[in-house]
């Protein structure tokens, strides 16, 4: 299957120069494509790919669209059945590409599939960013299995089985382009920031698997574009948290079997309550004297409020008329709170979350 591994650069030029030769080298022997589409950056990025690398295929985009809207232009004039988002300070290993593609060809069921991401500045440690997978909590909260809130595992092998998961990193994914397509790619409102899972969402409830393929490895270095300080990130969390709900979690309730009017209901008093958690994370962000981040989740939810499509119970009915006979499985939601979890469990926490996959 003919594979198109596209990383989408701005304003990274150290990373491309350190990770490129790896990555090159890993897929030589391969049936795939190195791309590297530029969201117009003002760093030297193009010059040096010009000059370091000039047999490596360019997209050059005319401005910072961001992870949703670069992607989507980049890929839209891309031929492949196979697509692998990757950031650039990904560093791979000499094995890493074979295991997805292989995954991939022989379940054709599966949407998406990802490998391991260590960190790279810890090497044996699980990366914030998608450690072994990641899953949802009953509010909407992304967690990982490696990584919940901000505790990190070790890896020692506790994640060493193939397994379908609620979603996935965007810092290296392996997507069947037929089905980016067939749902529109990433969703353009989000620029960046949860994306990913948004995406990995729609494809299960298309009846799509989202699967972890350990026997794949990659280094993450993550933050290389916005550190985890930055107010501006918050936002985009918060704000995308809740266009994701907004997307998915009635869809989620039909398949689970509720009635659309009973789906509807149950989505909006999910939203509105974990929109009163975020005040209470607001108020505690003003009190502890960080109005920057106070200000953020104000902005994101009134952002939300403006950008939010809503659906009503007709469109779910309608949705709800082409599920198939067998329904739909939606793996890695957690029923419980993942917060609450953690604080109640501590490091125990990994065992006691994985048992309730």
């Amino acid at each position: 299957m003919h594979s198109a591994i596209v990383i989408l650069n701005w304003n990274t030029v150290d990373y491309l120069r350190s990770f490129l030769p790896g990555l090159l080298d890993s897929v030589k022997d391969a049936d795939a494509e190195v791309i590297v589409a530029d969201s117009a950056s003002t760093d030297s990025s193009m010059a040096m790919m010009q000059s370091e690398f000039p047999s490596v295929r360019r997209i050059e985009l005319d401005k910072n669209y961001g992870f949703t809207g670069g992607y989507n232009r980049a890929l839209a004039g891309i031929d492949a059945e196979l697509f692998v988002l990757m950031n650039s300070d990904i560093e791979v290993t000499p094995d890493w590409f074979k295991p997805l593609a292989d995954w991939m060809e022989s379940h054709p069921d599966c949407g998406a599939c990802a490998p391991k991401l260590h960190s790279w500045y810890e090497r044996d440690s699980f990366e914030y960013a998608g450690a072994a997978g990641g899953r949802i909590d009953r509010w909407g909260y992304p967690f990982c299995r490696g990584r919940v809130m901000n505790k990190l595992e070790k890896d020692e092998g506790q994640y060493d089985s193939p397994v379908d998961v609620f979603w996935a990193s965007g810092a290296c994914l392996m997507v069947r382009s037929s089905l980016w397509k067939q749902l529109g790619g990433l969703d353009d409102r989000f620029f960046a920031h949860m994306e990913e899972i948004d995406l990995c969402w729609r494809m299960q409830l298309e009846g799509c698997r989202i699967s972890i393929v350990p026997e794949s490895l990659v280094y993450h270095i993550g933050g290389g574009t916005l550190p985890k300080s930055s107010p501006w990130k918050l936002k985009l969390n918060y704000r995308n948290n809740l266009l994701m709900l907004d997307n998915n979690l009635a869809k989620s309730f039909v398949a689970d079997g509720l009635s659309p009017r009973k789906a509807l209901r149950k989505a909006r008093r999910i939203i509105f309550l974990r929109m009163i958690l975020d005040g209470g994370s607001a108020l505690m962000y003003l009190l502890t004297g960080k109005a920057s981040y106070f200000k953020a989740v104000i902005e994101a939810h009134r952002e939300f409020k403006r950008l939010r499509r809503g659906s009503d119970a007709a469109q779910l009915a309608n949705w709800a008329e082409q599920l198939p006979p067998e329904g739909i499985c939606i793996e890695g939601r957690y029923s419980g709170s993942m917060i609450l979890a953690s604080m109640l469990k501590g490091n125990d926490v990994f065992k006691y979350l994985e048992k309730r996959q």
